[in-house]
């Protein structure tokens, strides 16, 4: 398939740079491909009439560290820059893949020096670049590894806002808040799992006590989940991979939800890619503790996930991509114009939606 498929205009307006507040006060458009109405405009704290009970929400509960940090690099020669560098994927206790900026004078041997503009607690340290790959990343070799590396991150970072956002407006104290979801515990991922930002304990007490009761797994989410896809082709796109964990505990909840009939509902792509790496072909689901780069496009037929709740993504991204095969491509289509032209807000800070899975893309439920 061509990327061109996947692409649609969008007004900078429509881009979210705060979330609503609260966390629930976001709009939540309702997506039931060749329903009658297929379109509803709702809101997130309408979840709990949205649902039923037996359904099972699905949470992803990876914390995101603050992965950006700024630096500057030293020569031998007494030559320095200002760098910021990104961590996108931990190698190792002491080593990290990342982006950084500018990066294409960076030469391997250079030495970065972190936290040297202080503040409470905060010790300097350094990473040398130990490689230079072609796609741009960097791996840094940090002077400490394990918890040291992770206490002197956590002190010295920020938070890694996307680019949309980033690009536009400096990070400030409330995002360590706004980009956390209520229940992040798995220190990892390096952006958000984005359609959790909506949920609050409030709205989740009051999901439990209609019946709809909730999971977690943990995905760790990679930098390269919202970017564009640069190929001409989804067969020339190479996936970015990212690491997971769904305990046996979980898989036998989700299991048995299933088995009585409730509906497994992902929140955010994250999740549903998760389920969908660890569910065999009959749609029960396995343990899991590992990488996965799994590239859903339509014509995938999902194995597991019924209803999946996730924001607005960019175009050409392959997330929308995703919504595309998971609620059919033409009311993706509709849906994506309609919050356009409704004020929908889109990305990261945005709305949300609640998909329901076309009839075409996954194994036919028993009806209850």
């Amino acid at each position: 398939m061509r990327t061109d498929d996947f692409d649609f205009d969008l007004p900078e307006s429509a881009i979210a740079l705060r979330p609503a507040r609260p966390r629930d006060a976001a709009r939540l458009l309702v997506v039931r491909p060749g329903g009658e109405p297929e379109l509803d405009d709702r809101g997130i704290r309408d979840l709990v009439s949205l649902l039923r009970p037996g359904d099972l929400l699905v949470f992803n509960d990876t914390r995101v560290i603050p992965a950006r940090l700024d630096g500057v690099r030293r020569r031998d020669d007494g030559a320095e820059a200002r760098i910021e560098a990104t961590l996108i994927e931990r190698l190792d206790p002491s080593r990290w893949v990342a982006l950084a900026r500018p990066g294409k004078r960076l030469r391997v041997g250079d030495v970065i020096g972190f936290g040297g503009n202080g503040g409470e607690g905060v010790e300097p340290f350094a990473a040398t670049v130990a490689e230079k790959n072609e796609g741009g990343e960097i791996v840094l070799a940090f002077d400490r590894g394990g918890p040291d590396l992770d206490r002197a991150i956590a002190l010295a970072g920020r938070i890694p806002l996307p680019p949309y956002i980033g690009n536009k407006r400096a990070d400030d104290a409330a995002d360590r808040e706004d980009y956390q979801t209520v229940f992040a515990r798995e220190p990892g991922a390096v952006a958000a799992p984005t359609a959790s930002l909506h949920l609050t304990e409030d709205l989740i007490e009051r999901l439990q006590e209609t019946g709809v009761e909730h999971v977690f797994l943990t995905l760790h989410v990679g930098a390269g989940t919202f970017l564009p896809v640069k190929a001409e082709t989804t067969e020339g796109h190479r996936m970015h991979s990212e690491r997971g964990v769904i305990t046996p505990d979980a898989a036998a909840r989700i299991n048995a939800a299933r088995a009585a009939g409730g509906r497994i509902v992902a929140v955010g792509t994250t999740a549903l890619r998760l389920l969908e790496s660890a569910a065999d072909e009959s749609g029960t689901l396995h343990p899991f503790d590992g990488a996965t780069d799994i590239f859903i496009t339509p014509g995938y037929r999902f194995r597991i996930v019924d209803v999946l709740m996730t924001n607005f993504h960019l175009p050409r991204s392959t997330l929308f991509m995703l919504v595309c095969a998971f609620a059919g491509t033409d009311a993706m289509r509709r849906a994506y114009a309609h919050a356009i032209a409704s004020g929908y807000r889109f990305y990261s800070y945005g709305d949300g939606s609640l998909l329901f899975r076309d009839a075409g893309a996954g194994a036919p439920r028993e009806p209850t």
